[in-house]
């Protein structure tokens, strides 16, 4: 009879330690990455991209400048049916926190690169025009370990 209790705690132990191995993350919480979906207009693509050289490419590269960003990146592809986006537009912050309190130094290199509220808007209205916003999701990259 203690042979079988000796069975029966060892089985415990060997269970309750495999079920808490299989709770444990083997992958760690990367940078996070803000992503938006765009559909440009019919025959806009061109014009759409060129446009976001001139003030898009130019806010993020003085936003790497200042740390406030680590990196960014603009993917363009073929859309997968009519409804479908074709560019994506990709911001990497170092954490979910710094995205926060930054807005000072973001409305700084706008005005400085962009410049006053009526340029900002002159710009929205024209892009309006090249692109239909699908829409944005803030993601955690995943590192495995």
């Amino acid at each position: 009879m203690k042979k079988v209790y000796i069975l029966i705690l060892l089985l415990s132990v060997i269970l309750c330690n495999s079920k808490l191995q299989a709770q444990e993350k083997n992958y760690k919480e990367g940078s996070t990455w803000s992503v938006s979906f765009v559909k440009a207009n019919a025959n806009m693509g061109k014009d759409y991209l060129n446009s976001l050289k001139g003030t898009w490419k130019a806010v993020h590269d003085e936003a790497v400048k200042e740390g406030i960003i680590v990196s960014y990146k603009i993917l363009s592809g073929m859309a997968s049916n009519p409804e479908d986006w074709d560019i994506m537009l990709m911001v990497e912050y170092k954490s979910l926190a710094s995205i926060e309190g930054n807005d000072d130094k973001w409305d700084a290199i706008y005005k400085n690169i962009v410049g006053n509220d009526e340029s900002m808007k002159k710009l929205n209205e024209t892009r309006a025009n090249m692109r239909s916003i699908y829409g944005g999701k803030l993601l955690r990259e995943i590192i495995y370990k």
